[in-house]
């Protein structure tokens, strides 16, 4: 519980290394962000085993164009004639150093600590992210100091795309200017990065280093080993107790005088007051929903469209950005049960100014801003999101003025026809794509091979139809009773549809997607529980619950629900190897976190909310609470899980709508 009312930092995640294997240190991580997309992550020792690891990645086209610009720091110390290296890289068989050793303790809260022992020294080593600019500062905290010591850091730099590999034939260059050393390209109009360090002499000692191998990109099948440069190193001797800065910035046409000016007791005085603001929305005196509204930060970002800087909702670390499905499935929990409404005003009311022919994109062009429309199901998530903010806010002029005549014009598209040939049925069911689009949250293909073919009529597709039509009518009674009347009739004529079409009487459960040609996929996926868990069912009472006891039997996990039950010939348990094994596993018995938030709603709805049912849904998702504090990235929850025990977390290392519908979950189980 947070008592205290003056809390001057929370602490998101402790960890005790020691007696831990360096096999278990190297599978948790921390990150750390800004409000551009750029950000800070490693291990909990500071041994990088991604290639989206390093102590800052900034972004050139914010929140896109991401660029590992300072991959980490070698720190040694000579005392007494020893050399004590607390640094931790791994080479092919080997780690070398292994300073791993001398940490103590890892700590999250507005940074990432590490706390050293040592031949009588004790250090706190610091890295805190600037909120505003992608800007890094490393502190050396020396505690206790029992005599004289030498202490050297050598930056290790990649100043890459964040995706790619770096080798030794980069044009790097470093410049000594007055304030700061500049690296960059040797080519015109390259992004540049600074580097200083006040307290140290600054030493050229220009090296390459070969082959830092990064095992998680080898366990995903790519390429694992990179160089990097290191143009020379900062030295300074220690003779009391005291602090080092080290700090560095990506830009373009970096201003050295702008740099030297930025003071590391401004940008903590800052993410301090963010903190104690972000703490007071969410507005719970609950350590995990405090936990998982910071969490949710992360994930807001600044995008400028049009010449306007507005809010977008990230979809995962460290490679997804903002996407129409996945801003509008994480919305509720992230923004509006952590009292963020200006952010989701924000979020609703750029995706909608995007509309075109009833359509939202499902994602903007990561270099030019462009929209892009490839998803059948954005426009409804984004009508339940635009009604949810509307209960949450009852900010009706927001809605009347610029979401409800997009919403009205999706409506009136979907039934008429639009892009991919989405269209109503004469059934008033929602149908659309072909054997070559994949337009559902399912969209895995690879090599042109769809692995989940949801042409024609999907169910949760309809599900959201259903509720959408319910949700006008509902808005519509009392102003205009017959628009009202129109929008009951359609929802009533997709209501019998649904249960007509998807209804599978001999399994007990719900057909996933019914195409135009006549086939019938009646595997078990996950897909037919939001036509429990939305605020308005096409379904029967005994219904739900039949689809609630069978999701429960054969796709629930600890971590969330599987895409496919065991029992299907298709299914694949185990997500890793090369890109076409995981595109293969991605939708064909992976769990995926997310889905937990809506199989909660769904017990919960079925058991009328009983004292009971919310007991066992918690005991649902205490795992999910633990994987949060302990587990992979701490402070975050993980985008899938394998299928099969001990269900590993694969995928994203913190993805957005993981952490909304934990948040929402919790929440659900309290109301």
């Amino acid at each position: 519980m947070l008592t205290k009312q003056n809390i001057s930092v929370f602490e998101i995640a402790s960890l005790s290394t020691q007696g831990m294997s360096i096999e278990q240190l190297l599978d948790n991580e921390y990150f750390l962000t800004n409000t551009r997309g750029g950000y800070s992550a490693s291990t909990v020792i500071g041994c990088n085993t991604r290639r989206y690891h390093g102590l800052l990645i900034g972004t050139m086209n914010p929140p896109a164009n991401r660029i590992m610009g300072l991959s980490n720091l070698m720190e040694l110390v000579i005392v007494g004639g020893n050399v004590v290296n607390l640094s931790t890289f791994e080479f092919p068989e080997i780690f070398i150093p292994c300073g791993h050793h001398h940490i103590k303790q890892f700590t999250r809260d507005i940074g990432a600590h590490f706390e050293y022992e040592f031949s009588g020294v004790e250090l706190t080593k610091s890295v805190y992210l600037k909120r505003d600019e992608d800007t890094v500062f490393v502190q050396y905290d020396f505690k206790t100091v029992p005599g004289r010591f030498d202490f050297i850091v050598r930056p290790f730099l990649g100043l890459r795309d964040f995706h790619c590999m770096q080798k030794s034939h980069a044009s790097l260059k470093a410049e000594v200017t007055r304030q700061s050393l500049k690296i960059s390209h040797d080519t015109p109009d390259s992004c540049e990065m600074l580097l200083s360090c006040s307290e140290m002499k600054y030493e050229k000692d220009p090296q390459w280093w070969f082959n830092f191998v990064y095992r998680e990109d080898r366990r995903r099948g790519q390429d694992h080993c990179e160089d990097l440069w290191a143009p020379g190193f900062y030295k300074c001797t220690i003779r009391k107790p005291g602090s080092i800065i080290f700090k560095a910035t990506i830009g373009t046409n970096c201003d050295d005088r702008h740099f030297s000016k930025l003071k590391i007791k401004n940008t903590i005085s800052e993410l301090e007051k963010v903190q104690r603001s972000l703490l007071k929305q969410a507005s719970s005196e609950d350590t995990t929903i405090s936990k998982l509204a910071l969490a949710a930060d992360q994930f807001i970002c600044r995008r400028t469209i049009n010449d306007k800087t507005r809010s977008t909702l990230l979809a995962g670390y460290p490679w997804f950005f903002d996407w129409g499905r996945d801003a509008f499935i994480s919305l509720p929990g992230l923004l509006l049960e952590t009292g963020r409404y200006e952010d989701a005003c924000s979020v609703l009311t750029t995706f909608a100014a995007a509309v075109d022919n009833g359509m939202i994109p499902n994602r903007f062009d990561d270099r030019s801003n462009t929209a892009h429309f490839n998803s059948i199901d954005a426009s409804l998530w984004f009508i339940n999101a635009a009604f949810e903010y509307l209960n949450v806010t009852d900010d009706e002029k927001t809605f009347k003025e610029q979401l409800l005549g997009v919403i009205c014009e999706i409506v009136e598209k979907y039934q008429a026809g639009t892009h991919f040939d989405i269209h109503a049925d004469i059934d008033g069911l929602i149908l659309g794509g072909n054997e070559q689009t994949q337009l559902t949250w399912m969209d895995a293909k690879f090599g042109g091979k769809a692995f989940t073919p949801r042409h024609g009529k999907a169910v949760e597709l309809n599900a959201l139809w259903h509720n959408a039509l319910r949700r006008l009518a509902y808005y519509y009674e009392m102003t205009n009773v017959e628009k009202a009347d129109g929008y009951n009739k359609m929802a009533q004529q997709v209501a019998e549809s649904f249960r007509a079409v998807f209804w599978n009487s001999e399994t007990g459960y719900l057909n996933d997607c019914v195409s135009t040609k006549g086939w019938i996929d009646i595997s078990c996926r996950p897909n037919q529980i939001f036509a429990v868990s939305l605020e308005y069912s096409p379904l029967t009472e005994q219904q739900q619950k039949q689809i609630v006891e069978v999701v429960e039997q054969e796709l629930l996990t600890p971590y969330g629900l599987r895409s496919l039950s065991p029992k299907d010939d298709n299914y694949k348990g185990l997500y890793r190897g090369t890109q076409h094994t995981r595109d293969e596993s991605y939708h064909q018995g992976t769990a995926w976190g997310y889905l937990m938030g809506y199989f909660v709603e769904a017990y919960l709805r079925v058991n009328e909310f009983s004292a009971a049912s919310r007991e066992k849904c918690r005991e649902f998702i205490e795992p999910l609470i633990e994987h949060l504090n302990t587990q992979k990235c701490l402070g975050s929850v993980s985008e899938i899980f394998d299928g099969d025990e001990p269900h590993k977390a694969r995928g994203c290392f913190a993805q957005a709508w993981s952490v909304g519908e934990l948040i929402r979950a919790i929440k659900l189980i309290n109301s």
